[in-house]
């Protein structure tokens, strides 16, 4: 016995060995690599609220008539020059000719035309439609001039026709840009890995000048400290928006990193409830004003970054006034004048927390605050999904904490339906005559005036502008380090001494389902022979899959559409037109009743069909083919290495029980038991990525990248999955074993002159399996469903991974997709084991089979 557990070891070691020396599964020299937290839902900015798509495909690949610059300042870009008409509502653009899209179409004033109609269009899904209803017309006055004529001056205009949400895209690739985007861009479109990568390769026959870089490579990580991990390991070369900020005093003393810090567009605030008593009353607004010490909120929430702003403003743009000392922290003054509003002694609220970081961590300390001063706050944290109905949409709220990072936003006070149920003539006229000014000097002016009234109303208490945190490599140059927009510009970026691209890419296939269910099927009919399982059996059984399976998706979908949270509000964003949000939930279907949306979804599984996902407008099955061939194969991997290590290890703790080597083997067993498998994860990253570096701390490079690539980037998950699972097989096997050899039938082949091994291997391991099959399909189940934590932390692009992001981005036909595609992995397991267990056990086989 202790051969066959060295024996064990040595089979460990030989794949750990065999793991290194496999090729580095790294991008390719000549590329950019960036992380990002946030996957984009699609890659069409103009049918698209998130920010992700922008950061991905703004000024790189799709560009507008105009564009924003990085001090926030407006240039011609599509457009070589306009001019505007002295009412300011007729502008004439001359278009810049030579431009031709990716596909090859050229690039012509019929572009801007339909671009723009589409946007304004009733159906349209455009998040600042809006803006978009304001032009009475569009029309081409001649190849390359385009005259816009406006519905009432709009002074902002050249600056909306920088945004993402008007760049210029063809009718011919309009309808596909949300998966294939094509533009006129510096760089195209290559490859998008749903959970993984997007990647863009230099545009040959760009109209402007020549990209520095081959190639730009977006790697999606979502968990902070898998972020810090893959820029310590090198998988990045940096991260714009760095999520984790509570390791930047590491990263700071490491001379391969420079730590950039500019300036956002976004404004985290206390948003107060002004419809609602006793928030209703100025002087509660302003109580809550002088409770709260802004530089205490902005150490615990933005980690000590970021600058005190005492009105709903950016303090870069030149129209910025500091209002920080209108409400200096003073609570003895909240507690006054909370007495003459009427409460001496107080009141009760909640603070609905989203969750983000600076929302959770600063929460703490303003609830603090306010109690402080008498104010009792009951915390509530909430997910996104649930703030954006509860709170954005039914303003059924006291307090909440959130950032507004849409530039220049100031105007969502003139909203009279906004959440923060703010009512104020003085303030909507202000804004009315800013949307008719077009000289600069007076738009300052009266930015600075509206500053200046929601501050001494005491709308909501203004905390912080968040900075614009970046890490990157020290070769990395020609980012930008503030952040006028929502985007990463890389048209300039360059990595000194990288070697150029050489020719020749991964195809963009992923691998089909149809092996998958082809070798289910062979499973359960080789099973189904060797257990010599009657028809009638079977006929039950499956009956039996059946309505279970029918059951559960009743259970699965109507519990799953009844949470709260609106798909298409969450979509579309804070600030989207309920009208575009009502449009797309017509497109999405979600205006039919549940009744009808579940036939017409249970009807598609029974054909195959799982849907089109909300968010990635692709068919769900050909999102779970692309995951399934990662979290299967991680979750076979991990089976194996378990079962190699789990089985001879609790037989040669059986055998060995009262010797010092079985006693070693199960308290290293009880150890991994305990040991919980996020922090192993994180444990073996830190010592085989980060320090030893003979891995990638995560991601997954495909398997049309090689098999020995995609081997080694599910190895380390595979092994911080299999150890616990591992140590609960050797526990489970050693009591097994132990109970049968106690067995008569033991005790008469020993006595017949059989070893000890011969007894255990021919007649005791047989029979001790049979237990420890139940627990081998319970956990290969685990396995495929369980491994959204380790998916996380290795930002592997598998369905637990897939599932979080649904859930998280209220994708419902994903989740249900998919959750009922792992019923059905549990269910088959469970059947194959109750017939497995006839092949082990001869006793089985007869009648009842």
């Amino acid at each position: 016995m202790a051969d066959m557990f060295r024996l064990t070891m040595l089979r460990a070691l030989f794949i750990l060995a065999a793991a290194m020396v496999c090729p580095s599964a790294a991008f390719a020299a000549g590329a950019l690599n960036i992380g990002v937290q946030l996957e984009p839902p699609n890659l069409d900015p103009t049918s698209g609220a998130a920010a992700a798509i922008d950061e991905v495909v703004y000024a790189n690949l799709f560009e507008g008539l105009t564009r924003i610059n990085e001090d926030g300042s407006v240039s011609p870009l599509l457009a070589e020059r306009w001019t505007v008409s002295d009412d300011g509502r007729v502008y004439d653009f001359k278009l810049r000719e030579g431009v031709t899209f990716h596909d090859g179409t050229v690039f012509d004033a019929d572009d801007v035309v339909f671009t723009l109609n589409r946007a304004k269009a009733p159906t349209s899904t455009n998040a600042q439609r809006p803006i978009f209803e304001m032009i009475e017309e569009v029309r081409a006055t001649g190849a390359y001039t385009v005259r816009i004529t406006l519905k009432e001056p709009l002074g902002a205009f050249p600056t909306y026709l920088g945004w993402g949400d008007a760049v210029i895209v063809a009718p011919e690739s309009a309808a596909t840009n949300a998966s294939h985007p094509v533009g006129t861009g510096p760089f195209k479109f290559s490859r998008w890995r749903k959970g993984a990568s997007a990647t863009l390769v230099r545009n040959e026959n760009y109209w402007g000048d020549r990209s520095n870089l081959d190639q730009i490579n977006f790697i999606f990580i979502p968990d902070p400290t898998a972020a810090f991990a893959a820029l310590m390991a090198g998988d990045v070369d940096g991260f714009p928006n760095y999520p984790a900020a509570e390791n930047l005093g590491l990263i700071e003393r490491d001379d391969r990193f420079k730590i950039v810090t500019g300036t956002g567009e976004g404004e985290m605030i206390l948003a107060i409830n002004n419809g609602k008593p006793p928030f209703n009353d100025i002087a509660v607004r302003r109580a809550l004003n002088h409770a709260i010490d802004k530089n205490a909120v902005i150490k615990a929430g933005l980690f000590g970054f970021g600058t005190s702003i005492g009105s709903h403003f950016p303090p870069h743009h030149p129209a910025y006034e500091d209002l920080t000392g209108l409400y200096p922290y003073d609570p003895a003054e909240a507690k006054r004048l909370l007495a003459d509003a009427g409460y001496p002694d107080g009141f009760k609220t909640t603070l609905a927390l989203p969750p983000p970081a600076y929302a959770r961590r600063g929460g703490e300390v303003i609830a603090a605050q306010l109690e402080a001063v008498g104010v009792k706050v009951d915390i509530r944290n909430i997910e996104w999904a649930q703030w954006l109905d509860q709170i954005f949409a039914n303003k059924n709220y006291d307090l909440t904490i959130v950032s507004h990072t849409e530039p220049l936003d100031i105007d969502i006070y003139a909203r009279d339906d906004y959440y923060f149920q703010y009512r104020s003539d003085a303030f909507n006229n202000v804004i009315a005559k800013l949307r008719g000014e077009n000289d600069p000097a007076q738009r300052d002016a009266l930015l600075r005036e509206a500053q200046r009234i929601i501050a001494k109303d005491a709308v909501n208490v203004f905390i912080a502008s968040g900075p614009k945190i970046a890490v990157w490599s020290k070769d990395v140059t020609g980012v930008w380090a503030n952040a006028p927009v929502q985007a990463n510009d890389l048209t300039q970026a360059d990595v000194a001494g990288r070697a150029p691209l050489t020719p020749g890419a991964h195809g963009t296939s992923s691998l089909p389902l149809w092996p998958i269910f082809v070798f289910i099927a062979a499973a359960f009919t080789l099973v189904a022979i060797f257990a010599k399982a009657s028809p009638a059996y079977l006929a039950s059984r499956a009956a039996s899959m059946a309505l279970t399976l029918f059951i559960a998706s009743l259970v699965i979908f109507f519990l799953i559409e009844i949470a709260p949270g609106d798909p298409a509000a969450f979509m579309m964003g804070l600030n989207a037109d309920p009208a575009a949000v009502e449009a797309l939930r017509e497109e999405l279907g979600l205006n039919h009743s549940l009744m009808t949306r579940y036939a017409h979804w249970i009807g598609g599984l029974a054909m195959g069909d799982f849907g089109i996902s909300y968010t990635y407008r692709t068919p769900v099955a050909e999102l779970m083919a692309e995951r399934i061939w990662v979290s299967l194969p991680l979750a076979l991997l991990a089976f194996a290495i378990s079962t190699a290590i789990g089985i001879p290890a609790g037989l040669a703790a059986a055998a060995r029980r009262d010797q010092t080597s079985g006693k070693s083997i199960i308290a290293a067993a009880q150890a991994g038991v305990a040991i919980p498998n996020f922090w192993l994860a994180i444990l073996l990253v830190m010592v085989f990525a980060v320090t030893l570096r003979w891995f990638s701390a995560g991601g997954f490079p495909g398997w049309d990248a090689g098999f020995f690539p995609a081997f080694k980037a599910l190895f380390l998950p595979a092994l911080a999955l299999a150890i616990p699972q591992a140590a609960i097989l050797t526990q489970i096997m050693r009591s097994s074993t132990i109970e049968t050899l106690r067995e008569d039938y033991i005790r008469t082949a020993r006595a017949k002159g059989l070893t000890r091994r011969e007894t255990l291997i021919a007649h005791a391991l047989r029979n001790a399996l049979i237990p420890v099959l139940t627990i081998l399909g319970l956990q290969f189940a685990f396995l495929i469903a369980g491994g959204v934590i380790i998916e996380n932390v290795f930002y592997l692009p598998g369905l637990g991974r897939m599932v979080f992001q649904a859930i998280a981005q209220r994708d419902l036909i994903v989740v249900e997709g998919v959750v009922m595609a792992l019923v059905f992995t549990v269910v088959a397991i469970a059947f194959l084991i109750d017939l497995a267990y006839a092949i082990v056990d001869p006793r089985l086989h007869g009648g009842r089979r």
